[in-house]
């Protein structure tokens, strides 16, 4: 295959408020693949347990109404949409409930491993970006580009508070940032796909870069892969 036309898999981790979906929504857009935000599927998987008045740790219901549903990203004129059995569930996962949610479901082996199912499904083609934590590591430990973005957890927390108050929601600033430090700990000490840096990933430090300086150091990791003499 020329090398020049391969449709990469791209895997981008980090911690909250690193900047991965920016990050990863651009790169997608410049590459013109689509974009799948892995945090999305997990509070879509929240979600469900909600709606469907399954208790968040409730692990036996929990696994089985993973196998049931079906969980998918699809691309669309305004951004990527996230369905849930077929539904339309996009605008109400970005909620710090949802968040809350997530972050609890997404600590069950069972839940895991039906969602990097349906994530690997959805890359076979190739074509992708994904951001998530353990999308290098677990996922696609294969993946042709592996990006891990971070930054101080100050900066982290500011970027959060701004992200919720874009949405309306009221929030406290110590409190968000209590809450970041709160999921680190969750997403590193978790028993199942914990947050690691991949042994191959190109780390960034996004603490004083903004999302364009991040874009471009992406991209010249692409264009590096893509050389025909990378082949």
């Amino acid at each position: 295959m020329d090398e020049r036309k391969r449709r990469l898999v791209i895997a981008i981790d980090g911690p909250v408020g690193a900047g991965k979906s920016t990050a990863a929504r651009r790169l997608a857009q410049a590459l013109s693949y689509t974009y799948i935000d892995s945090g999305a599927m997990y509070r879509a998987m929240g979600w469900k347990a909600i709606h469907a008045g399954v208790g968040l740790h409730d692990r036996e219901r929990l696994a089985g109404l993973a196998l049931s549903t079906d969980i998918r990203v699809v691309a669309a004129p305004e951004g990527p949409r996230v369905l849930v059995d077929g539904q339309d569930v996009t605008s109400a996962l970005r909620t710090p409930e949802m968040d809350e949610a997530s972050s609890v479901v997404s600590t069950l082996p069972e839940i895991r491993r039906r969602l990097v199912a349906l994530q690997r499904a959805m890359a076979k083609e190739g074509g992708i970006v994904m951001d998530g934590r353990d999308i290098g590591t677990v996922v696609f430990p294969e993946a042709d580009l592996k990006f891990y973005l971070d930054a101080d957890l100050t900066v982290r927390s500011a970027r959060r508070l701004g992200d919720l108050r874009r949405m309306g929601t009221p929030v406290e600033r110590e409190a968000v940032r209590a809450e970041v430090a709160r999921r680190d700990e969750r997403d590193r000490g978790r028993e199942t796909s914990p947050l690691t840096v991949a042994a191959d990933a190109i780390r960034i430090d996004s603490t004083a870069l903004d999302a364009d300086g991040v874009l471009r150091v992406m991209l010249e990791a692409v264009q590096h892969v893509l050389k025909p003499d990378n082949s």
